[in-house]
């Protein structure tokens, strides 16, 4: 990590160059520490109390041992956790054990290593198509669509929808998901390298430019029309011209991780910083056509290089890498039942720093923010089930559900 020695994992998008984390194989698979993959009933009453994030007691809970899990998503009215590893396989967590079997093997037909794998997974809102993103051999963030019918994707139905042009091997992105108008959003890097500059780069940052899909958050309809393997949503910004008609937000550096609340549709972005800040974007539901969050003219709050465009939307959040920060791995707001405090509260994390934070916004503002007091070692993504209790992802230790201490 820049001014933190070497990159960590395998998606070390605060890396000057291309991430030098572990890569992983997917061949070995320890059994699960836990026995139910879904959380225990709570028998505590129903309360009307406030949410006080202050007063939220967490513990983690190990549900599976996968190897380089990169993205867990959900299917509806199937009960199972589904998670993307690294290497190229999507396995699959049911009745407490992991499946044996993979729901899909991409292993032949990706690249891997560094930031390179798979690294996205999103189930259509009917659970019909699965949709994952990946960097494919030529190294470009790809968007793919499968059959999905018996918890297993039907390798000869694959699509690929589209797949961008990307110039160095970092800062791919990896985030699709669906967003409550029920249109497919995806998250795209810079291109790589640092300060979004050199061949591959638009003059003034990939960032900035609304000719490329670099640096970018995209919103399609995924559905083929007899031209086009997808179509484009009448709202995009920049449909009627402008810009690529596929682009929803920019001026983001790498949004790995974004996710929709699922209560009030709100959008929140992680977005992987430089040298020196993390940073938090939070958008409300209904908003932030055409957005633009900054990069490379802004490093969360601070001026990055060139001038400041006056439409900046600023971040919710800003995490210095002297306290220790270094890739933020953005994750939900909780609305799960099971820690009333937590409710209403996002929680995120980072690849350096271990710690599991959550803050809790009101009219645009964080009102409330701290350390939930749990750890975990290389973190790379969060998870939401049915019921809106949240997993936390390790690549080198599993998958963890955030329980009630």
């Amino acid at each position: 990590m820049v001014g933190l020695g070497a990159c960590v994992l395998a998606i070390s998008t605060a890396c000057s160059g291309g991430g030098s984390g572990s890569s992983a194989t997917g061949a070995h698979r320890p059994a699960p520490t836990s026995t139910s993959t879904a959380p225990p009933t709570s028998t505590a009453p129903a309360t009307t109390v406030a949410p006080n994030l202050d007063a939220a007691r967490v513990t983690l809970t190990r549900v599976a041992a996968t190897q380089g899990a990169t993205a867990l998503a959900v299917a509806p009215g199937d009960g199972s956790l589904y998670v993307a590893e690294q290497s190229g396989l999507v396995a699959a967590v049911r009745d407490g054990a992991l499946d044996p079997t993979p729901v899909l093997d991409l292993r032949a037909g990706i690249s891997t290593g560094g930031e390179r794998g798979l690294l996205g997974l999103a189930f259509s809102p009917d659970g019909s198509k699965l949709y994952v993103d990946y960097t494919n051999p030529q190294g470009l963030p790809t968007l793919a669509e499968y059959a999905f019918a018996g918890g297993r994707a039907d390798p000869a139905t694959a699509r690929v929808l589209l797949s961008v042009p990307h110039p160095q091997p970092n800062h791919n992105g990896g985030q699709i998901a669906f967003g409550p108008d029920g249109d497919l959003y995806m998250g795209i890097g810079d291109g790589g390298a640092a300060g979004d500059q050199g061949p591959g780069h638009a003059p003034g940052g990939n960032g900035q430019s609304l000719a490329t899909l670099l640096g970018k958050v995209l919103r399609i309809d995924p559905k083929p029309t007899l031209s086009a393997p997808y179509s484009i949503p009448a709202g995009n910004p920049f449909a009627g011209g402008g810009g690529r008609p596929e682009i929803w937000a920019y001026g983001l550096r790498n949004p790995w991780r974004f996710s929709f609340d699922k209560t009030t549709g709100d959008l929140w972005i992680a977005d992987v910083g430089q040298a020196m800040y993390e940073e938090i974007d939070f958008m409300p539901a209904g908003q932030g056509a055409g957005a633009n969050y900054g990069w490379n003219r802004m490093e969360g709050n601070h001026p990055y290089q060139g001038t400041v465009p006056a439409n900046v939307v600023a971040p919710v959040q800003e995490l210095a890498h002297t306290a220790g920060y270094c890739a933020v791995v953005g994750g939900f707001v909780y609305r799960g039942s099971r820690i009333p405090d937590l409710r209403g509260s996002y929680l995120y994390g980072d690849n350096c720093n271990p710690k599991i934070s959550a803050i809790r916004v009101d009219g645009g503002r964080v009102v409330a923010s701290r350390d939930l007091g749990v750890t975990l070692r290389s973190v790379s993504s969060f998870g939401q089930d049915a019921a809106g209790e949240l997993y936390v992802l390790s690549l080198s230790q599993g998958v963890y559900r955030i329980d009630p201490a």
